[in-house]
């Protein structure tokens, strides 16, 4: 188990395990990682905009064709946690390359759908295919970048990933009007091709010698199959330092849902925008916000966790990252949730649309510069299994946000947005608090169940 402080002496083995690779191999690797984690945001968001066009198509109602959206959150959710659990024992390059054809065939299923049931279930198979994506890459850079650089790794990784989220909606929309959906689809699976064929080409085996399940097996064949439960990630969560921090991060992104999933329904209508490219491109402030705040979040965060160790006079506490998450959490977040409520109920005209862009942009580095501190405090403080950590918050928060997503609109239309919205900002407000807790008894809670917690010899 890990004490709360750590000594800063590192054994000079562990340090050259982060100089397998030169600076070069190791920004190529981010680079591969990240534009993964783009083609798995544009598989999630690019759907969004094109809902109508294909009930139209195959004569349903949007509300019916929006359950495939409902679906890809599922899918996402048992696809991480499969791909991160079987990423601890056959290593990542392998799980890419895996999942990589359920993308491919997933995609080209879709654009052939031809009722409801088929496009349901190779929707499912598509998003099934990158679902790893977050997770497997977050584990990378965890294999890669000394606790020092991982929080500025992280914010690239991320940034680049959350472009995806910032155009894919208006490239989607676009596409759809002026293209097809087909087409999209058809794309998406190229793209996916493409990236298997440079991940076997270029991308090596990130996992430290000796680590990876298959490694220990004395012996074993040339095609070796293990059957390995996707559900044991999710006990890494019955440490409560991993589930406040799941449950903060949830609160967090669920105001980013409550402001952009029903943005057709609030903002559209209310400033009167019909046209499917323009709805989309309302995601593009929210995505450069999260752009902005997780690059910012992520070498803030590398520069928290160098100061309390000064501070401590070398000593070591994981908990120290999550101090760079309260500017956003505390404040940003709640009040631009908040005021983008009240703006949409009272004013109208162009004031009202640029003032509600402006919160949209805001929630975005606000939420990010949650999530990024987050999401390498788990590589932190389980970094044997920083992958599985990551999918297990990863999956529990987007089950959650699958069950509040579906509240959304009724409760938009029985209590109205601004209270609706009020009431996401009280959530993140505690979602905060929580973390504070966690920075407080962090080493209590550590204490008391111990799910093999890294030190800093071995992080």
């Amino acid at each position: 188990m890990a004490s709360e402080e750590s000594p800063l002496l590192v054994p000079a083995a562990h340090e050259a395990i982060y100089n397998r690779f030169a600076p070069h191999q190791k920004r190529w690797i981010l680079f591969h990682v990240s534009f993964v984690g783009l083609l798995a945001m544009f598989v999630q968001v690019t759907f969004v905009p094109s809902i109508h066009q294909i009930a139209k198509d195959l004569d349903l109602t949007d509300a019916v064709v929006s359950l495939a959206f409902s679906i890809s959150i599922l899918a996402d959710a048992i696809g991480a946690l499969v791909w991160s659990t079987y990423s601890s024992f056959y290593g990542s390059r392998a799980i890419y390359l895996w999942g990589m054809p359920f993308l491919c065939v997933g995609s080209c299923g879709v654009a052939l759908s031809a009722s409801l049931q088929s496009l349901l279930f190779w929707r499912f198979v598509q998003t099934f295919g990158c679902a790893g994506a977050l997770s497997l890459g977050t584990g990378v850079i965890g294999h890669i970048y000394k606790l020092e650089e991982r929080g500025t790794a992280m914010g690239v990784f991320f940034s680049i990933t959350l472009i995806g989220y910032a155009v894919a909606p208006f490239l989607g929309g676009t596409a759809t009007r002026h293209w097809s959906w087909r087409n999209l689809h058809y794309s998406v699976g190229a793209w996916g091709l493409l990236e298997m064929l440079f991940i076997y080409l270029s991308f090596p085996e990130t996992s430290h010698p000796g680590t990876l399940g298959i490694d220990k097996l004395p012996s074993r064949r040339s095609i070796h199959i293990t059957w390995i439960n996707p559900l044991s990630s999710l006990w890494l969560l019955r440490s409560p330092n991993l589930f406040a921090v799941m449950l903060a991060s949830a609160l967090m992104v669920n105001t980013v849902y409550i402001l952009v999933v029903p943005v057709a329904h609030t903002i559209g209508i209310r400033y009167g925008i019909t046209n499917e490219a323009i709805i989309g491109a309302f995601f593009l402030p929210n995505g450069l916000g999260s752009f902005t705040g997780t690059l910012i979040a992520g070498r803030l965060s590398d520069t928290v966790v160098r100061r309390w160790r000064e501070k401590r006079k070398g000593m070591w506490c994981p908990e120290d990252r999550l101090r760079a998450a309260w500017i956003g959490g505390l404040f940003i977040v709640p009040l631009s949730i908040g005021a983008s409520g009240l703006i949409t109920t009272y004013i109208g005209g162009p004031v009202g649309l640029t003032l509600n862009i402006l919160c949209l942009y805001a929630n975005g580095v606000g939420v990010d510069s949650v999530l990024n501190p987050i999401s390498s405090y788990n590589v932190d403080v389980v970094h044997s299994r920083s992958a599985e950590a990551t999918a297990a918050c990863m999956a529990s928060r987007l089950l959650i946000l699958s069950a509040t997503t579906a509240l959304i609109i009724p409760s938009i239309e029985h209590i109205g947005v601004s209270w609706t919205n009020i009431i996401a900002a009280v959530f993140a407000v505690i979602g905060q608090g929580i973390i504070f807790l966690t920075i407080r008894y962090g080493d209590r809670m550590r204490a008391s169940i111990d799910v093999g917690f890294s030190t800093m010899e071995n992080n």
